[in-house]
């Protein structure tokens, strides 16, 4: 039994080793050959550690040469547009100018049912507001409205826009983050004194506390004790409010 389960940790970190070199993606952004990749990859891992009387290099052998084959394909991918169409395909236009190509469909294997499930994930209800739909290589549908349904930017409102800037967790799950703190230009102190105006009285009872680009903070204390969740809200130097 301990040589079974030292196995099964050995095979585990070369296959997350592996799995993380080929890149961060989750599996609905995979392509079809990264997606054979990995399942072939999972399937070799599972075969040393079910079964002690394989030898551990019958599994590690195949999964180092499969994940060698990969690199290699995918290095020949970025450096040829040909063997990346030949191993991604080709994006395929499903409704080009507000016509749904039959054609394209077919070849694709594409049913309008499978069109209209997809428009709906992106919030389009209607065909006839749709003036281009793209089949992605990945599965996944890149859609564009007709003008009318697209929603005008600040630049078309003639809006002026405050410098875009990700929001930041300044304490998650009571563990307060030094480093977004730093980069919000804050401390230790003045996160104290943001707590006490929203009436928290340590960190380690936050469940988050956040800060966006609007210099708005957005907190919520853990439940416990009969309490309730509860967002709370202030921005920096201000007054404290109960989300209503």
């Amino acid at each position: 039994m301990p040589t079974l389960f030292v196995r099964t940790i050995i095979v585990y970190l070369l296959m997350f080793a592996m799995l993380r070199l080929m890149g961060k993606r989750q599996i609905n952004d995979m392509q079809p050959f990264d997606l054979a990749v990995t399942l072939l990859i999972a399937n070799l891992a599972s075969v040393p550690m079910g079964d002690p009387a394989t030898p551990l290099l019958y599994g590690i052998i195949p999964m180092a040469g499969i994940f060698v084959v990969h690199r290699l394909v995918s290095f020949a991918s970025l450096k040829s547009e040909g063997i990346r169409k030949l191993v991604c395909g080709s994006p395929l236009v499903i409704i080009s100018r507000g016509v749904l190509r039959e054609d394209v469909m077919r070849a694709a294997n594409y049913s309008l049912s499978d069109l209209i499930e997809q428009l709906r994930l992106k919030d389009v209800f209607s065909l006839s507001s749709v003036e281009y739909a793209i089949l992605e290589t990945n599965g996944s549908l890149s859609v564009l409205l007709k003008g009318p349904f697209q929603t005008p930017t600040n630049e078309q409102l003639a809006l002026e826009s405050e410098k875009a800037k990700p929001g930041m967790l300044l304490v998650m799950d009571g563990k307060v983050h030094d480093d977004a703190l730093r980069e919000a230009g804050l401390d230790g102190a003045k996160l104290k004194t943001i707590l006490k105006k929203l009436n928290i009285p340590r960190a380690r009872d936050c469940f988050f506390v956040s800060l966006d680009s609007a210099g708005i903070i957005h907190a919520q204390r853990k439940i416990g004790n009969g309490r309730q969740p509860e967002a709370m809200f202030m921005t920096l130097g201000g007054k404290a409010e109960k989300a209503k």
